[in-house]
């Protein structure tokens, strides 16, 4: 794999977006490797867990805009099947992890931004270094941030979820942790290791057990999740066919201010 690296430790594995150099943005090669990553290593017996991280100094920046900027230059009834595959391919990404049936532990140093933010929320528990930040900054490029939203409500809750989707705004690791959303972060030397213990905790727990919990937590308790995160990847989709998602494209990857159609 070009983006994804893929490695066990202990019977831990650990997944690496690595795609350093555009802060491990997604792009749809990017989302198949981390497909078979979790393929391969749902297969891989010896594994009782899974960190999710990326290289750098940022987690994932979320989706590729050079990517969607190429796409909303097509015609019509090339860019639609486009729009709506990359983000159906996004959501079902975020489904495989929750039926996951290993404990996912997100270690996020620097930006977990957008469908990063997501990737995280996915994860079953999340480890944030002192520089982390959370960001659902949709809005303000003209898109609509729908699985993530899903994801933060179900995670974080209706009050932070707004907060984030509607200003665009962010979250400090440290006013995360203030707000009992995550443990206390930790410095960036120590994330992958914190992380190494929090899995090696779940670890300690039978297969079965750790199972048929995961199925409770995210399937259960959030059964209307799966729905709510394929109508959240249509809404997406939907809005990127639109002249303000145009723009706020534009104008983020050209570094200017967005001059919204009226």
């Amino acid at each position: 794999m070009q983006y994804v690296e893929v490695k066990i430790h202990q019977g831990i594995a650990t997944i690496i977006m690595s795609r350093s150099e555009i802060c491990n943005a997604l792009h749809p090669q990017m989302l198949e490797e981390l497909e078979t990553a979790f393929s391969d290593v749902h297969q891989e017996k010896k594994v009782q867990a899974v960190i999710l991280t990326g290289s750098g100094q940022h987690f994932c920046s979320g989706m590729d805009l050079n990517t969607l900027q190429a796409i909303s230059g097509l015609e019509m009834t090339e860019s639609l099947p486009q729009w709506f595959r990359i983000w159906e391919r996004l959501s079902e990404l975020y489904e495989a992890m929750l039926r996951f049936p290993k404990p996912i532990v997100a270690a996020v140093d620097g930006g977990a931004i957008g469908a990063g933010l997501g990737l995280a929320l996915a994860s079953d528990l999340i480890v944030c270094s002192k520089t982390a930040f959370l960001s659902a900054p949709a809005i303000q490029r003209g898109l609509v941030a729908g699985a993530t939203a899903a994801l933060l409500d179900f995670r974080f809750g209706s009050r932070i979820s707004a907060q984030l989707l509607l200003t665009g705004g962010q979250l400090t690791a440290e006013e995360a942790h203030q707000l009992r959303l995550i443990p206390a972060p930790v410095s960036s030397d120590q994330i992958w290791v914190t992380a190494l213990e929090i899995a090696s905790q779940c670890c300690n727990a039978p297969r079965e057990a750790q199972q048929a919990t995961k199925r409770i937590l995210n399937e259960g308790i959030g059964e209307q999740l799966l729905t709510l995160l394929a109508a959240g990847a249509a809404q997406s989709a939907t809005a990127c066919t639109t002249d303000a998602a145009a723009e706020g494209i534009a104008a983020f990857l050209e570094k200017r201010e967005a001059k919204w159609p009226s």
